[in-house]
């Protein structure tokens, strides 16, 4: 599965790598681990210092993986793009996720 397949953009595509894959989903998992232990903190009622610095954690932990993935997507996706003369319309859809990203 690649990356920019939801926007069925082929000629656009640079499929990631299985270790690329296996990266990401393991951060991911470990995302969802600390949301679900978030989660068990508000059901233990406990203090909301506590769980106010575990979701800072779990956002700033969110944000590397957008940023990874940004990151990526610049050095293979907009560059092979330049490469073949299509840089005005990636640059265009990366300018609009990095908005999207930054709020």
């Amino acid at each position: 599965m690649s990356h920019c397949e939801d926007h069925n953009m082929d000629e656009k595509m640079v499929p990631r790598t299985e270790q690329e894959i296996e990266s990401i989903i393991k951060r991911l998992k470990r995302i969802e681990g600390q949301v679900r232990g978030v989660q068990k903190m508000v059901e233990d009622n406990r203090y909301c210092i506590d769980i106010l610095v575990q979701i800072s954690a779990i956002t700033a932990a969110l944000n590397k993986v957008g940023l990874n993935l940004l990151e990526r997507h610049v050095s293979h996706c907009v560059s092979k793009a330049i490469r073949e003369g299509n840089s005005e319309t990636s640059i265009r859809e990366l300018m609009d996720v990095i908005k999207q990203f930054s709020k």
